[in-house]
């Protein structure tokens, strides 16, 4: 139970409902009480004016007494009756308080861990599968609500219920009750038994679903290569293997089950006999009348439900709690990439924007939109232990445009990866406007600048859509206007819906380099203060690639750019190239002075213009 004390602050969120609802529960468990009694007095005097009816026999007196018994009997039957409708009305008030409660709460914890999911650092992404992290958000989060709801609903009926009905029984004869309920002791050892396989059983049994759910999502996603090296059937075999450990865990838990309801119908039955037997001697005595006996058996059966549903609400409670353990597990976790506190006010340090309403303040001095400065800057990833930069610097001042070529595994998309602050530095520092990147606020940086990465990954929506993803408010003529300057418009065009055309999921439908070049009109249209391409154009032929540089000279012309790539762009005039190699500056200069230099720039120069001219 000690998972499960993380959703408290849901319940006090929502004790209003929690509190009517656990009244309503006393309210109609105290209506349903109430009805065996009635049978009682009707069974009773049904028993005593049977006489009083035959000691008429043969007298018109007799009729007035069938009469007036008739209607007794209509108006215990009338009671009995309103009892009932009042016990449903409350029964029904039950479920619109703590049944709506559980969901209510189900959709703030779905969106409590969706968020914190958003917030956390690309390294848990990377140590972590898609498929396990969707089981704890949809599959977890719904045992846990079972518990919300249901549990915690029958859990309550079942006290309210127990404590009404043994109440009433003791008022009548202790002798009797304590016979009736004879069993539940057995009844108690049977569920702490049942609930200790339970525990074990169902966290073995979401941890084997997450695993389904991450070898479905990575077959689907990979469903090309899949079929390209024709391993249906293994793959096939593979999840048939895991379908098959998860169904013998489920199985085992349902064996359990199917021993446990039938013990407790057969405890119940017991406690009918008793009541049957004892209370007939009761009766013979003259302690109590048959009309208790009847009623004793109705309170003995009105508790047969709560006490087999306490099984299944352990069992809830004991999913919920394997569940909960795991969101647990990652609401833990804390972001290692997070938004800088804010500062005490009178300190005249303010977060930069980066050409927003606020720009860096008395510790950045000017304000200075673009400027980047990597100083000393070390990197190593901390989920690998790679080492991927070393002691690197540069400058860049705003409007100013940077070149960063290298073979593959130099380190460059670090960089990106760095000054968007998808991670932290492990030493050195970032400047961005003059002041450190960590102290910037997290989402205005990033919002300012027009990012493509080198993996390029487009939503199953409309192309409209993935464009305006960059900014939301964008117009179509601006979607439009910045398809045209990726040199993507005329093949959106030809689509079948135009840019109202699903590309699918990931982008499937559309060739890797019209991806890329939705992606670069993606990130222009935010129309950024920083453009940050990182080997965007590896996908496109060379005359495409032409056409874009062309339109890009044209939209960074006042912005501050990083292009990170394979080949050398002549068509584009760098400030500055820099070239990588096993993480550090091997070469650093401008387009003629690195040629002049003759290292692996020259022979990269010398290579794709060989490669152009045979073209």
């Amino acid at each position: 139970m000690a998972h499960l004390f993380y959703l408290n602050k849901y319940f006090f969120k929502y004790r209003k409902r929690l509190l009517l609802g656990i009244l309503f529960i006393f309210i109609s468990n105290f209506f349903q009480s109430l009805q065996p009694q009635m049978i009682r007095e009707a069974l009773d005097l049904v028993v005593e004016n049977i006489a009083i009816y035959r000691m008429y026999d043969g007298f018109e007196l007799q009729t007035v007494v069938f009469q007036h018994f008739g209607r007794t009997l209509l108006f215990f039957g009338i009671v009995v009756l309103v009892l009932a409708l009042l016990m449903g009305g409350f029964l029904f008030l039950v479920r619109q308080t703590i049944i709506v409660m559980s969901r209510l709460v189900e959709y703030d914890l779905r969106k409590e861990i969706f968020q914190h999911y958003e917030d956390l650092h690309l390294a848990f992404y990377k140590k972590n599968s898609t498929g396990d992290l969707m089981a704890r958000v949809m599959e977890d989060v719904s045992k846990v609500r079972m518990y919300l709801g249901p549990a915690i609903l029958y859990g309550i009926n079942l006290v309210s219920l127990f404590t009404l009905v043994i109440i009433s029984m003791l008022r009548v004869n202790v002798t009797l009750t304590l016979w009736s309920l004879l069993p539940l002791p057995i009844l108690s050892i049977s569920i702490y038994y049942v609930s200790s396989l339970i525990s074990k059983n169902s966290e073995k049994i979401q941890r084997q679903l997450s695993k389904l759910t991450s070898i479905s999502q990575e077959v689907y996603s990979g469903i090309r290569v899949v079929k390209s090296y024709v391993q249906e059937a293994p793959m096939g075999r593979f999840f048939h293997h895991e379908s098959q450990r998860y169904m013998d865990k489920s199985l085992k838990l349902a064996r359990v089950d199917a021993m446990f309801h039938p013990t407790m119908l057969l405890l119940i039955g017991l406690s009918t006999i008793i009541t049957v037997y004892v209370g007939g001697l009761q009766v013979a005595k003259g302690n109590i009348t048959t009309g208790n006996i009847a009623e004793f058996i109705i309170y003995v059966n009105m508790l047969t439900w709560p006490v087999t549903s306490l099984g299944w609400i352990s069992s809830l409670i004991q999913q919920a709690a394997a569940s909960q353990k795991r969101i647990n597990e990652f609401l833990s976790i804390k972001p290692e990439i997070a938004p800088p506190r804010p500062s005490p006010k009178g300190r005249g340090q303010v977060s930069g924007n980066l050409g927003g309403d606020l720009v860096s303040s008395n510790l950045a001095g000017e304000a200075r939109g673009g400027a980047i400065i990597f100083d000393n800057v070390s990197f190593t990833y901390p989920d690998t232990g790679i080492v991927a930069l070393r002691n690197i610097s540069f400058e860049l001042q705003p409007g100013q445009k940077l070149a960063i070529i290298g073979r593959t595994g130099s380190g460059k998309s670090t960089i990106a990866d760095l000054l968007v602050r998808l991670y932290d530095v492990t030493e050195g520092k970032i400047m961005v406007e003059g002041m450190d990147i960590r102290q910037h606020d997290l989402s205005r940086l990033r919002q300012r600048i027009g990012y493509v990465p080198q993996d390029v990954f487009l939503f199953s929506d409309s192309v409209s859509n993935n464009v305006r993803f960059g900014r939301p408010d964008a117009s179509q003529e601006m979607v439009e206007t910045f398809t045209k300057h990726a040199a993507i418009y005329d093949e959106i065009a030809e689509l079948p819906e135009g840019f109202e055309t699903v590309v699918g999921e990931r982008g499937v439908t559309l060739s890797g380099g019209q991806k890329q070049r939705v992606s670069i009109a993606r990130a222009l249209v935010k129309q950024p203060d920083i453009v940050l391409l990182d080997d965007c154009l590896s996908a496109v032929d060379t005359n495409t690639e032409k056409r874009i540089l062309g339109y890009l000279g044209n939209d960074i012309a006042d912005k501050t750019a990083i292009i990170i790539t394979h080949r050398i762009y002549s068509l584009l005039e760098f400030d500055k190239i820099i070239v990588l190699g096993d993480g550090r500056i091997v070469e650093e200069g401008t387009h003629t002075e690195l040629l002049q230099k003759r290292g692996y720039y020259y022979e990269q120069y010398e290579k794709q213009r060989m490669e152009d001219l045979e073209v």
